[in-house]
């Protein structure tokens, strides 16, 4: 059985989805802090809490886990520079108590949901493996010490474990109408797709100044789905013996906030008003993959390779939500 921590959050919900259909047992350990009950793929669910080291041990002492995939984590960088301690304590420290339970229990696998914000402002791009780590927010800077003491209990425990550091994910597994549901929302495609619907004035551009060909952010977006496929494959090659590991997840092609915007225009066909406002403390310019690491490795093809089917997606899924 696998333990997906996190699992009723936005992309554990999904990666759960893709676990069940592939013919994997899986249960949900979620505080529903930030995720949604609704959303649990599978009727094997904890509400529980990493920060409650006994709680998590109940997990394991019910069900014969063979292996973790762990998306139980704060993830807004913004919110990480204003707030660092809780993204220190509730990333590091409960990574740590989820860490000390599946040594007790002999679990020695695990799937990571790292973060292309390790590696800071890109020295080049497209950003592979091999590019320097160096977070310019505590979120990514979480993401790494997490990655470096996966490294430690590697050499001291036997712990194998396969860190995936994937970019901006984005859309939504419409056949089991799940998507993106966050409170307060901060993800650009989702608040684009709020103000097509109405349900917001507008959507605030943070900064046009950047050194990129229209002065905005540019991202690589990822469909959910294929973020999901990927971390399936990766449990696989840990469960069939396969040695630690890291990839970058992404379709490997930026888009800027200007060019998101006007494709959820055209695809939305509504008149979305925007607002150009500060840089947000936190921003690299340009961010995106190099994903060859993972396509020879994990043997994984992303599906979704048009922004526009990506984006249609999430369109779908704002107009028929159900939480």
């Amino acid at each position: 059985m696998i333990l997906v921590a996190g699992g009723a959050g936005y992309i554990g919900s999904h990666c759960t989805l893709d676990l069940q259909r592939a013919g994997y047992d899986c249960v949900v350990l979620d505080n529903l802090s930030e995720g949604h009950r609704e959303a649990v793929q599978t009727e094997h669910f904890c509400q529980a809490d990493l920060a409650d080291v006994e709680q998590t041990r109940e997990v394991f002492r019910k069900y014969p886990i063979e292996a973790v995939i762990h998306f139980a984590a704060h993830c807004y960088v913004g919110e990480s520079v204003t707030n660092p301690q809780k993204y220190y304590y509730n990333n590091v420290v409960n990574t740590l108590n989820l860490l000390q339970v599946m040594l007790e229990f002999g679990v020695k696998k695990i799937v990571f949901s790292s973060t292309c914000a390790t590696y800071g402002n890109p020295v080049y791009t497209p950003i592979d493996e091999k590019h320097p780590q160096s977070p310019i927010n505590p979120y990514g800077m979480t993401k790494l010490m997490i990655e470096k003491i996966f490294q430690d209990y590697d050499r001291a425990y036997g712990l194998k474990y396969t860190a995936l550091r994937y970019f901006n994910a984005a859309g939504a597994d419409n056949e089991a109408n799940i998507g993106e549901s966050h409170d307060p929302e901060t993800h650009l495609i989702p608040l684009v797709l709020e103000v097509a619907a109405g349900k917001r004035e507008c959507i605030k551009v943070f900064g046009d100044d950047y050194e990129t060909p229209d002065g905005t952010c540019i991202r690589d977006y990822i469909h959910v789905n294929d973020l999901s496929s990927a971390h399936r494959l990766a449990v696989r090659k840990l469960l069939d013996g396969g040695s630690s590991n890291f990839y970058n997840l992404g379709i490997g092609k930026g888009f800027s906030v200007k060019e998101i915007i006007d494709i959820t225009r055209e695809i939305t066909g509504k008149s979305i008003k925007q607002e150009i406002v500060a840089r947000r403390e936190g921003d690299p310019p340009i961010l995106y993959a190099n994903n060859i690491k993972a396509k020879t490795e994990l043997g994984w093809e992303p599906k979704f390779t048009r922004i526009d089917d990506i984006i249609s997606t999430a369109w779908y899924w704002e107009q028929n939500r159900r939480y």
